[in-house]
């Protein structure tokens, strides 16, 4: 089979390799569609201790089952189906509340075992999940990242009737703000330097602000002050993780408000403790999704309620390491790329 191969910090190389073959639990997936991460941005610039080459990365996908391992009964060639690339023990605290994405023993496809940009992958039958009838493969490779926005709006809480601001226009600032209107948020402000991306968290209902890049953002922290007579938005969620994104956030959020940070930009940044510790906010980490927020997540994706459309560009596998460079540097109105394997 083709695979494309991160070899070396920004460099992509389409290689033949060997067809995976299932293990007793598992089961091999011709990939469909496969979606580019944010998180594998990083790792294509080497900045991402989680993922080492020479590596076949691809966490987002959805595809058909070509075949099954001797021990695998609910799944049969032809399913059409996406995975849950977290697999998890199942046994450990945080998985019996919950928590699978959590579990100290977490692996993940496309990080801790080949990926899905390639024309074939290999993965655990526990984590697979059928897609509903009627539902698309290109639909269904979207599942991840919406469960990552179901995961945001989970730990939001009851924001129905509130205000809310979203730093970061990217895929996951955009479906958390999908999330907060499935919510009932009244107003949901969005800031992003990119003129393209913030048109269209506009598109999707949300109260743009396009901060300047010489003042730190401070008129983000402005405009919603004037917008919520001094007090603040209720919930604030930084998508980007930067120091000054991170900042922002804070100073945005009225007294007893929650900020959940999804962002890793920067694996560390100074953050205003004495304005925390004073307003008393809530400050939440959201990484990545449960099982209950995935399989959520399908639900909701298959009802209509989250889209990247009409911003999804679907590309040639062979030219992924071309779209990781454009996604770096200068994304656009470009709200997810899904690979597609050369079937020829």
């Amino acid at each position: 089979m083709q695979a494309l191969v991160w070899t070396a910090p920004e460099k992509m190389e389409l290689q033949e390799q060997p067809d995976p073959s299932p293990t007793a639990d598992e089961v091999v997936i011709r990939v469909a569609f496969a979606g580019i991460c944010g998180s594998e941005l990083s790792g294509f610039l080497g900045h991402n201790a989680l993922r080492t080459p020479p590596l076949v990365m691809g966490h987002e996908f959805a595809g058909e089952i070509v075949e099954v391992g001797r021990d695998v009964t609910n799944f049969s060639v032809g399913d059409a189906v996406t995975v849950n690339p977290l697999t998890f023990c199942s046994q450990c605290r945080t998985c019996r509340m919950g928590l699978t994405q959590l579990c100290p023993e977490r692996r993940l496809v496309g990080a801790h075992r080949p990926g899905a940009f390639a024309e074939y992958v290999s993965t655990p039958a526990f984590v697979t999940h059928k897609l509903p009838d009627g539902m698309s493969l290109r639909s269904g490779a979207l599942t991840e990242p919406v469960g990552v926005g179901v995961r945001i709006g989970r730990l939001a809480g009851d924001v129905a009737g509130e205000s809310a601001l979203i730093i970061g226009a990217g895929p996951i600032g955009l479906l958390a703000l999908q999330a907060l209107q499935l919510a009932g948020a009244e107003r949901i402000f969005i800031a992003d330097l990119d003129p393209e991306r913030l048109a269209m968290g506009g598109e999707l209902g949300g109260i743009t602000i396009s901060p300047s890049a010489t003042d730190q953002g401070a008129d983000v922290v402005e405009v919603v002050k004037d917008a919520t007579a001094g007090d603040g938005v209720a919930v604030s969620i930084d998508a980007v993780g930067t120091g000054g994104t991170r900042t922002q956030c804070v100073a945005a959020t009225r007294n007893a408000g929650t900020l959940i940070l999804s962002g890793l930009h920067e694996e560390t940044s100074p953050m205003p403790a004495a304005a925390i510790i004073r307003q008393e906010l809530t400050v939440r980490g959201s990484f990545a999704y449960g099982a209950a927020d995935f399989a959520d997540g399908l639900e909701e994706l298959h009802a209509g309620h989250y889209r990247l459309d009409p911003w999804i560009v679907e590309a040639p596998l062979a030219e992924g390491g071309d779209w990781f460079q454009r996604l770096i540097r200068n994304p656009g109105n470009v709200s997810k790329v899904l690979l597609v394997p050369d079937r020829v």
